[in-house]
């Protein structure tokens, strides 16, 4: 088990994180015409998810990221049970920014975000069956960066009166991370990377303002693990329902999976693609902190043996650019050569 500073704080977080959304079970996202949309990971046994954060615990893994709108309520819920009698040894991280209607399972967009995040930081707080959260991240991305330092105000105050140890912002922009990097305790900026999905300009962001990069979609929603094929269709209670895997581009990105694949199999490496996926993200900058989703035991099992490996050479790293058609460059926050492309299949995070 290897281990990385969580960004400016004096918390050690294992390399790599669980990220608690799959096992919410299913939750709807409501539209404002009124419409639902699935946005939950299917179904879920709630024992299995609790045997496979045990294994987690006893293997060295103490960072879980969870939500309030996972399974609304849910996962956070699952989670405080699991964790119970080991709280102390746990960095617990969650988020804010939506309404969510734990009895209809139903979460729906908010304008009233600032006075809502006490009440909303007291919900976690209690579903937690916590006293503080190490980690409260705001889950907004897309909110505007000039009303960001209002929320950011809020977040100080509640760690003044000791709510929060540390937060955060879930965005993929980089100029929304740079106001709230400005708060003496912003600590993290969780956002999209993954071996297919490179974020130079993020990634840098994180550098200059000594945050931890917390990434979300690692395994780019399971494409990553060599799992799923062109005929692969999922649950209607399930967000990625909607994929087509046979269209051109999620087809080539398989291909190109595969091909990442072969090239450490012909090496004789017996790392899997999920592995693989993985160690990239931990190579490419020492600042990131993957948290790929599960459900069971085996893909918790499969994800921290990861670490085991170690990270990637830099010809391999060249060869993934290769790969996936990209030119190489020089990241701000790493001497490593990497690259940056456009996801094709819709990834959602809400």
């Amino acid at each position: 088990m290897f281990k990385r500073r969580l960004g400016r704080s004096n918390l050690e977080v294992s390399a790599m994180g669980l990220g608690c959304w799959a096992i919410g079970g299913p939750w709807d996202w409501l539209e404002a015409d009124g419409s639902k949309e699935p946005v939950g990971w299917g179904q879920v046994d709630d024992a299995e998810s609790i045997r496979a954060i045990h294994y987690a615990l006893g293997a060295g893994i103490n960072f879980f990221d969870t939500a309030a709108n996972y399974g609304c309520g849910h996962s956070e819920r699952i989670l405080s049970q699991a964790i119970a009698d080991r709280r102390h040894k746990v960095i617990l991280a969650t988020k804010f920014g939506y309404v969510v209607d734990e009895e209809k399972r139903i979460v729906t967009e908010t304008e009233d975000v600032i006075p809502r995040i006490r009440q909303e930081c007291e919900a976690s707080l209690r579903r937690l069956q916590t006293d503080y959260i190490d980690l409260y991240q705001f889950h907004k991305g897309d909110y505007d960066p000039e009303k960001a330092a209002e929320v950011r105000d809020v977040l100080e105050a509640l760690v003044g009166e000791g709510k929060i140890r540390w937060y955060g912002w879930s965005t993929d922009n980089p100029e929304g991370a740079r106001v709230f990097a400005q708060g003496q305790h912003c600590t993290a900026i969780q956002h999209r990377l993954n071996m297919g999905y490179d974020v130079p300009q993020m990634l840098a962001v994180c550098e200059e303002h000594d945050q931890a990069s917390i990434n979300r979609t690692p395994l780019v929603s399971g494409l990553m693990t060599g799992k799923f094929n062109r005929d692969t269709i999922f649950p209607k209670d399930d967000i990625r329902h909607s994929w087509d895997l046979r269209g051109e581009h999620p087809r080539q990105y398989l291909q190109r999976i595969e091909a990442v694949r072969k090239i450490f199999a012909d090496a004789g490496e017996v790392r899997t693609q999920a592995q693989i996926a993985l160690a990239w993200i931990w190579t490419r900058s020492e600042r990131t902190i993957p948290i790929p989703g599960f459900k069971t035991v085996a893909q918790v099992k499969e994800n921290v043996q990861a670490m085991e490996f170690g990270l990637l050479s830099n010809e391999q790293m060249k060869k993934i650019d290769e790969i996936f058609e990209r030119a190489p460059v020089i990241s701000e926050c790493s001497n490593q050569c990497t690259t940056s492309i456009h996801l094709t299949p819709r990834v959602v995070d809400v």
